[in-house]
């Protein structure tokens, strides 16, 4: 896909959620020039999913979120399971998948195969255990399967102009030998963290990222998209092993304002995602709750990070 078709398609998804929410379209022609024109000066982000694993339906508050996973210039995917298949736009055509982990809530051979992905990178380290799945799930389907390519840590891949690093994650799965993964994500000066799942950073990716107090020179991020599976009052969770709380985000991002390692554009939250069911509050209440910088994403958000 070239870079007009995509910076289309990322204007297009994000008239659509506008301030009216996922499902409301604006077609004013100002409008849609403004944000083609927001879409190629900065990094595209669309939130398709924002929960953790406990999400199966709609809550006793009649609130749902689809399991984790961001639609990145309307066609590169960070992971991705058929919850989010409905927040997808019409008009966009995904093509390219990196997954951070193995874990069912975020990784579906299927509904990848079924949304005519071509390219899937997964960490080496469950590489042959991908290429199985795949091709177990598109012989079913009677398809070609699509190409899968290890990625290793701290190898850098090159995607249309935005530039995927991955890094260790604080996490673990079933296969003892699997190492998860977080992502930084480049395009002009945007440095942006995906990090989920993970019970705060490891070192060792402090480090890779050049935000850690050992680095000579630090190259500090200016976006950070990560995990709070625990909401505020969970912080003694036994989740705290393998993932975050929003205190553990809260205190990681003081940190690293403090030590300029983290130097948003004025204004611009920490987004929170891969968010517990039954650990946190309706979207209102984190809305009024969450301390500053921090925002809980939702379900059809697009952001555009400069």
């Amino acid at each position: 896909m070239d870079r007009r078709s995509f910076i289309k398609i990322a204007a297009a998804s994000a008239l659509a959620v506008g301030a009216k929410g996922a499902n409301a379209a604006i077609f004013d022609s100002e409008t849609y020039t403004n944000a083609m024109q927001q879409a190629e000066a900065g990094l595209s982000v669309r939130f398709l999913g924002t929960g953790a694993a406990d999400w199966f339906e709609k809550d006793e508050r009649g609130e749902y979120r689809r399991l984790s996973s961001i639609l990145i210039e309307g066609h590169i995917l960070i992971d991705f399971t058929p919850s989010a298949k409905d927040m997808i736009p019409p008009m966009a055509h995904p093509d390219t998948i990196f997954y951070t982990h193995s874990h069912g809530d975020h990784c579906n051979p299927a509904a990848a195969i079924e949304l005519g992905v071509k390219k899937v990178y997964v960490s080496n380290t469950w590489y042959d255990c991908a290429v199985a799945d795949f091709t177990r799930e598109a012989k079913r389907l009677k398809v070609a399967s699509p190409q899968i390519i290890p990625v290793y840590v701290g190898q850098s891949i090159d995607v249309d102009g935005v530039r995927f690093t991955p890094a260790p994650a604080n996490h673990a799965t079933s296969k003892f030998f699997e190492q998860p993964l977080v992502y930084l994500l480049e395009k002009g000066h945007v440095r942006l963290l995906y990090a989920t799942d993970t019970a705060t950073l490891p070192p060792s990716t402090t480090r890779m990222l050049c935000i850690d107090r050992h680095v000579a020179e630090s190259k500090p991020l200016t976006a950070i998209i990560m995990e709070a599976t625990m909401g505020m009052g969970h912080t003694e969770d036994y989740r705290l092993f393998t993932h975050s709380s929003v205190f553990d985000v809260e205190r990681m991002v003081k940190v690293l304002t403090s030590t300029k390692r983290y130097t948003p554009p004025v204004g611009q939250p920490v987004y929170l995602t891969h968010m517990a069911r039954t650990m946190h509050g309706t979207q209102a209440e984190l809305d009024a709750q969450l301390p500053a910088p921090l925002k809980a994403a939702y379900d059809g958000l697009e952001v555009i990070f400069k």
